[in-house]
């Protein structure tokens, strides 16, 4: 097959699909990936795609995410990096929430599809996995960000202390996770019903 015509299957792909991974195309094709970087090229000099990561995207779906680039995917606030709670999904998607409270209802909605999820410390400001974190609730110590708020720690001894100090209760992953589902309601970002029909 020559370049022009693997450029035009490309085209007919992406439409189909949106986006796809250059491995995908790779196999496709029948070709190796490095010659799917090279065919790509002028479709991104066109304009046609995007390159994301590990893959490529329609440029209006491209377009779209530079919108709403910065925004939470649940409550569309800016995302603090500092608060920032990330998901990695099995399609090489990465989504941002701008606190755990939103990341934990993002990452309940996408369960089996999260392949991995990190978020910070709240005191060291280091990158934890947030399956493994201990979270602070019913702190005194108000963020002005969504409620429930759920502050991850990568120590329990460091989230015990912050407890001594501003009150509230250390809960682990699966449990701050049901606690921030089974809370939800108006008074907060999205009711259970508006989380749930995202």
């Amino acid at each position: 097959m020559l370049p022009i015509e693997r450029q035009k299957r490309i085209r007919e792909l992406i439409l189909d699909n949106q986006h796809m991974k250059i491995s995908e195309l790779s196999k496709e094709l029948q070709v190796s990936e490095m010659t799917i970087h090279r065919d790509v090229k002028p479709l991104i000099e066109d304009g046609f795609i995007e390159k994301t990561f590990g893959g490529i995207s329609l440029q209006s779906e491209a377009d779209e995410k530079k919108v709403n680039e910065g925004k939470c995917v649940i409550c569309c606030k800016t995302v603090n990096e500092r608060m920032a709670y990330r998901l990695i999904t099995s399609d090489n998607r990465i989504e941002v929430t701008c606190c755990a409270h939103c990341g934990l209802i993002r990452h309940r909605q996408l369960d089996k599809e999260v392949v991995q999820a990190i978020c910070a410390d709240f005191f060291r400001h280091t990158t934890i996995s947030a399956l493994v974190a201990w979270y602070v609730v019913d702190t005194s110590l108000q963020l002005d960000c969504c409620q429930p708020q759920a502050l991850p720690f990568e120590r329990k001894t460091e989230a015990d202390k912050f407890v001594k100090g501003f009150g509230g209760r250390v809960l682990p992953f699966q449990e701050v996770s049901e606690m921030i589902y089974n809370q939800m309601n108006g008074d907060c970002c999205h009711s259970v019903n508006e989380v749930e029909n995202i």
